[in-house]
Parts: C-alpha cells; structure tokens; sequence
C-alpha cells in the first residue's frame, strides 16, 4: 500500500490555522480541507499500525494534511468513538466504506460493526442473497471464518467471499473434487478429498500449496483426508489409508504444520467394525478440552457409528457414545448448550443427548414427537444438522430448516441455580417467509458473523440468510 499523503501545514481553503498545543490532549487533522477535532484516545482505538494512530503518538507542532474524502473521514471517525457506524453511513456505498477504512487501517473495526456474530438473530432471518458460482459444478462444501468470510468448494475450485461478500476470487486446485474444507483465516484453508492423498494447506489468494500433510499408514499407501477440525493452536485431520485397512488422526502445529501427536489409530483386521469406522466429522470442544470424533459404517446389520471425545494429551477416550438403534445421519455439538445432537438415520427425528449425562446409559433424548415408525425405510438419510450460537439448525425432508431453541419450563433447579437437566425442551420453527420454505435438497449449513450460508443440491449458487430490517446495508 503506498504511504499516505500527509504534509506539515494546511492546503489552501478558508479554514484558517489555529494555534497548537504540543501537550494538548486534542488533535486536529485537515481532511481534504476539513478541519476534524478529536482526543488521542480515540485516534488510538484505531491500533498501533494504523495511520490515525502514527498521528496521536506524534507532537503536534502543525496540523497533519490528509488528502482524502472529509465526509467519509466522518464516518470513521464517528466509528473510532462509539464502535459503531453512524446513521449516515447509509448513504456511501458500501465499498467506498471499506477501502477508506483500509487507507487508515481499521477495517477490522468495520468489519465488528457491520458482520459481528453478536448481530445474529436467529428467528430474524430471511434469504437476502443468492451468490452465484463460475462453472457448471455444485459445491460440495463450505467453510466459514468468524467474521463472516466464506469459502465455497465447487468441483476442483475454491471461490472465496470476503465478510462484505463484495469481492470474490477462485482458485484452481489439484483435486477433482473438494471433500472437507476448514477456514485457518480470510485467506488460508486446509483442504482435503476422499480419494486423493494428502491434507493440502492452500492461499487463497494465490492458488499457492503452502505444506501438503500425509499420514504415514503401515500398508504405505496413500491417506485419503475424511475430517478436518481445529483449535486455537492445533490442527486436527482424519485420515485412512487408500486401501481402506487403517485410520487415524494427526494433530499437527497450527502455526508450523509440524505434526504434534497422533491418537486414535485402528488397524483393521476381520470383521472388527468399530475400528474400520474413521472418523468423519472432528470437532474441538474447548470447554472440556476433549476433541470429538465421530464417524459411522453401513453394513448388512444397519448403520453403527460411534461419537468419541479424546484426551488429545494421553491419547485416552473420555467418553465414548456408540450408535446401533437409529444411529446418526448427521450431527452437530453446541458447547453453549452443551449438549450433542442428531438426526436419527431411520426415524428422521431429531435427538439431543446432555453432555453433563454422557455415561449414563442411553444419553439421547427424542425432541419430536416420537410418532416416526423405523421401519427400515432410513428417512433420515442426507439430513444435515449444525449448531451456531445458542440454536440448532437443522433440514429433513423437503429442504427447509427448522431451528431448534431451547425453552425454559417449570421451577426445578439444579444445585447451581441452572435448570435442571431433566427439565430440557426443545422447540422447532420453521425459518424463514413463505416464499423462503422448501427448495432443494440441503448439503450443507454454514455460519459466519452474522450470516447463515446453505448449498442445495445441483445448485451452482451459494444461498446466504440474514436478520431482515436490521443494521446497514440488509442486501449483502
């Protein structure tokens, strides 16, 4: 980025210089001919590389010139004091917005204001946008980053959203299709297929394979990627050897890709099904400090799976929830609730299990009204269910989505002063207008900032849902 413009004294205008006060807790900056007044608190709220706060740490013996727009400068700097962006933000474009807010460098401030996940309001959601996709494939997967970046599989490419979903741009990789997708940041993802070797971390921007992750197997043969998740520090890939015989999990560096330990490694001999079971589906749960995963097989006596939280440090299961009645299709774990669930692959009824009751025998509780039959039809096949926040979302049949909610019922307690664990409801909506129900079959659910994304089959688009009527620019 070139160096900003600024000189020592004020340009020609009618605004006439005013005598300064090196010691002074007021700053004054002429913006395109505007004189703007402000603290050197403020100016620092803008971070320690940013231009605003080169200007607050600086003696001010003359007034800094910048030549830029002093109406938008308004907007940011009304940003800087309150964190928030003022009413007449409304009338810039938004890009205008974002390329003044990375001249001065506090873009991140924008992005908190206008894609916060705070922002998210589940039953306030409707479909805004449709994101349309280059070629002729469907997408197989997504990924999203906090602030509501996005990064969409499609065939062999990678196309990327910025969190304004503004500004796209696609990449071509190695694989013929993309598998599992995990967003490390806005501009770095860890990609993998099921049948191509080798966890492949890629720029986004560039295109460029910055490390390729393999798994040594005892056969030699290629680690095909089943599952990605991650920490704050640590990067988790299933693998299985191309041959089908072995799996495990790597967990390696998050900064370094160096591998850091290995758990979970089954080598398959027989009819041993739990262990020819990898894991498809990891997930870090901070708040035990355990990571979850799950994975299950269709054989000639139903489909079984099993959920396994793993000690990464000892390598030792924690718990262990095993799948044989109505094992899951889909499943998500939401720490806020602390709780996982599951779509049930014969009933197709949603099920909720109390991690605080893991243990206790069969943990799952039905949330539907159990009038389902199970009768051998395996309704709950392709249902897919996520978590964000406090809700869980789910799509059957049909291709809506029904959000569940947690209600609080009844005057029992815990010894905490919580509801007490038998006291848990559930509750289904239908989301979103009329006009909004049905579609096509859902592949995947993702959230970012304050958006929901969803990919339907044999659509080439990518669907985005946000709270209607609130916040600026409800379009996007």
């Amino acid at each position: 980025m070139m160096s900003p413009p600024i000189s020592g004294s004020i340009s020609s205008s009618p605004i006439l210089p005013q005598p300064l006060n090196p010691e002074s807790n007021i700053v004054t900056i002429n913006v395109g001919g505007h004189l703007f007044q402000t603290t050197k608190q403020t100016l620092a709220l803008a971070g320690s590389r940013s231009l605003l706060s080169t200007i607050s740490d600086s003696s001010q013996s003359v007034v800094p010139f910048i030549d830029r727009d002093p109406d938008l400068f308004s907007v940011i700097i009304s940003l800087l004091r309150t964190g928030y962006l003022p009413s007449k933000a409304k009338a810039f474009d938004l890009q205008d917005l974002i390329s003044e807010s990375q001249f001065y460098g506090v873009e991140s401030l924008l992005i908190n204001s206008l894609s916060n996940p705070s922002q998210f309001e589940a039953f306030n959601l409707e479909k805004s946008l449709i994101l349309p996709l280059n070629g002729r494939d469907s997408p197989s997967t997504i990924a999203t980053t906090p602030f509501g970046s996005l990064h969409v599989a499609h065939g062999g490419k990678i196309t990327s959203f910025d969190w304004s979903l503004q500004r796209k741009t696609t990449i071509l990789t190695q694989f013929s299709v993309i598998d599992s997708l995990l967003a490390l940041s806005p501009s770095l993802a860890a990609a993998g297929a099921t049948d191509f070797s080798g966890l492949q971390i890629l720029n986004l921007q560039t295109g460029q394979v910055k490390s390729i992750l393999n798994w040594e197997n005892v056969t030699r043969s290629s680690s095909t990627v089943q599952a990605i998740g991650a920490s704050s520090e640590l990067l988790f890939t299933s693998f299985e050897s191309g041959r089908r015989n072995s799996n495990s999990i790597m967990i390696y560096d998050l900064q370094t890709f160096n591998p850091v330990n290995e758990i979970a490694r089954n080598e398959i001999y027989g009819a041993e099904i739990d262990s020819a079971i990898p894991a498809t589906m990891l997930k870090w749960v901070a708040g035990y400090n355990l990571l979850m995963a799950s994975g299950s097989h269709s054989g000639p006596s139903g489909v079984q799976g099993n959920i396994k939280f793993w000690d990464i440090r000892s390598g030792n299961i924690a718990w262990e929830v095993k799948e044989k009645v109505d094992c899951f299709s889909d499943m998500t774990l939401c720490e806020n609730l602390s709780a996982i669930f599951k779509i049930g692959v014969s009933s197709g009824e949603v099920y909720s299990a109390d991690l605080r009751k893991l243990g206790d025998g069969n943990p799952w509780v039905c949330l539907g009204d159990r009038t389902k039959v199970m009768n051998g039809k395996k309704v709950g096949v392709g249902g897919k269910i996520e978590s964000y926040g406090n809700q869980v979302f789910c799509s059957r049949e049909g291709g809506s989505i029904e959000l569940w909610s947690e209600v609080t019922v009844g005057n029992g307690g815990n010894k905490e002063g919580g509801l007490g664990l038998e006291e848990r409801v559930f509750r289904k909506n239908l989301m979103g207008r009329m006009k909004d129900l049905g579609g096509g079959k859902v592949m995947k659910l993702g959230f970012g900032g304050n958006k929901m994304f969803v990919i339907r089959k044999d659509e080439q688009c990518v669907e985005v849902w946000k709270s209607s009527g609130k916040g600026f620019w409800d379009a996007l």
